[in-house]
């Protein structure tokens, strides 16, 4: 997904990154089944398809980005993975929560679990483990899709 979001669009443009060939046709078909990427013919002999991004599949960019940036901070070893800039400044960027009612960033332990009329918090443990220390920045950064 990620190469996707950031260009590749042939079959050989996702092989770069040195998935097999028969794990990542089947990961195409799913992602195309699913409705995330659209299969387009681009040459007829061969047939060749590339792999266009959908809204839905566009609209996975913050989930892709927030899982890189946990990746970041949670994993050990050599970060190999591109950084995500904010082309204008230059700065890494990060994904949080915003409501967009107030245009606020949302602190995880002020969102609720809303069902039938019911809210629930969340886990008090989860809100003490998260307070430990200071807190990651990333939670008070915003983010949002736009139909723009």
């Amino acid at each position: 997904m990620r190469d996707a979001l950031f260009g590749a669009r042939h079959f050989d443009d996702f092989k770069t990154t040195g998935i097999a060939d028969n794990i990542l046709a089947t990961r195409l078909r799913r992602l195309v089944d699913a409705g995330i990427l659209k299969r387009r013919l681009y040459q007829v002999r061969p047939e060749r398809y590339d792999y266009v991004l959908t809204r839905k599949g566009a609209e996975l960019a913050p989930v892709i980005a927030a899982l890189r940036q946990w990746g970041t901070r949670w994993t050990e070893g050599e970060d190999r993975t591109p950084r995500l800039l904010h082309a204008v400044c230059g700065h890494d960027v990060s994904v949080g929560v915003l409501c967009p009612s107030c245009a606020r960033g949302v602190p995880m332990p002020e969102i609720v679990q809303s069902l039938d009329g019911v809210e629930t918090p969340l886990d008090r443990r989860v809100i003490d483990e998260m307070s430990a220390g200071s807190p990651p920045r990333e939670f008070l950064a915003t983010s949002s899709i736009t139909d723009d």
